[in-house]
Parts: C-alpha cells; structure tokens; sequence
C-alpha cells in the first residue's frame, strides 16, 4: 500500500471517529465527509531546509502547500539570525505575518514545520498557531535541526495547541536534500498504529 494511500485511510479514519463521538450524521454522510478530508502542510524555512521536508510530505500526501512568511524577513546572515530569534523567543513576540490560510477550516489533517530554533519552534510558527483555529484538527508537527534534535519543540506544539489532536512529531537534521523518504514514510505509517 502506498503512503499516500495510508494517509488517506488514516484520515478518513479520523474523520469517522469524529463523526461518531458527536453522534451526528447517517453512514452516507460519514462516507461523503471522509471523501472531502483535506490536508494541508504548513511550514517555515529560513534555510530552505524545512520547506524541503515540506515538499517531501506534499509529495507523499498531496497535500496543499503553504509557506508562512513574516512581513520582516529574518537576516540572511546566520549568526545575526539567530540572535534576532533568540531575543524573539525570549520576549515572547510573535512576528506579523504576510498571510493566513483563508480556508483554514475546511482542513482536517496538518503538518506543521518548523526549523529547531533555541530548542523551541520558530517565533512566525507560533504566530501562525495563535492565528488559526485549530480546535477539532488532527495535526503532524515536524521540525529540521542543526544538531540539537528535537529538544521541547513537541512539547511546545502541543501546549499551542490544546485543541486539536496532536500526533507523534518528526525531527531531522536539516540538510538541503531534504530527509530521507523511507524516514518520513516510516514516521506516517507509525501514526495509525
């Protein structure tokens, strides 16, 4: 079996579930709404490495894709990056961002990337978790690190958002080419168990 066509079952599995803890809904209608659950993968990247591990998922899942970006774009040049993001963290701040999903509800399962930024998620994540609704939602977060793995980013997912169905996360070491697919397609198969 394919892993896209595992990650539909999963969905449609979920989308079930649902319907049948609200007690809502004949058999005809669950099937209809398990056809038209739809996936969505967020990310953000500074280096590029997490939008490839996105790209990767969007593959597996044909998912729809959505970068977010901040309105002031980080500097390119690492080091001072790295100390805008350490500051940002520290005081908490949320950067404005370019723009939402607009048809954020009429999504089900998401992914949401992350590059591992001072052991937490990157601050225009979690602007973007503070922005969107995600209550009723089955979410994969995955980040990319340099070497620090996955540190609290997990932890921090799932306290931003406490309202939705936060599954088992994916961390790899970013690299330009991306993770290595038999690892993600592994990591989405461990999900249904």
């Amino acid at each position: 079996m394919s892993i896209k066509k595992v990650i539909l079952a999963l969905m449609a599995i979920i989308s079930s579930i649902s319907l049948n803890a609200c007690g809502s809904g004949n058999s005809s209608q669950k099937s209809e709404e398990s056809k038209t659950s739809k996936t969505l993968i967020v990310y953000y990247s500074w280096s590029g490495n997490t939008k490839k591990v996105a790209e990767q998922i969007q593959a597996l899942t044909g998912g729809d894709l959505f970068e977010i970006q901040p309105v002031n774009p980080y500097p390119t040049d690492y080091k001072q990056c790295i100390e805008q993001a350490k500051e940002e963290i520290n005081a908490g701040f949320l950067p404005e961002l370019k723009s939402l999903v607009e048809n954020f509800s009429d999504y089900d399962t998401i992914f949401i990337g992350s590059p591992n930024w001072w052991g937490t998620i990157a601050p225009p994540v979690l602007a973007f978790l503070a922005q969107h609704d995600f209550s009723g939602k089955t979410v994969f977060p995955f980040i990319t690190h340099g070497s620090g793995g996955k540190q609290r980013c997990f932890d921090d997912f799932a306290k931003a958002l406490k309202d939705a169905k936060v599954l088992e996360g994916f961390a790899v070491h970013g690299t330009p080419s991306g993770a290595d697919e038999s690892e993600i397609e592994k990591w989405l198969k461990n999900q249904k168990k």
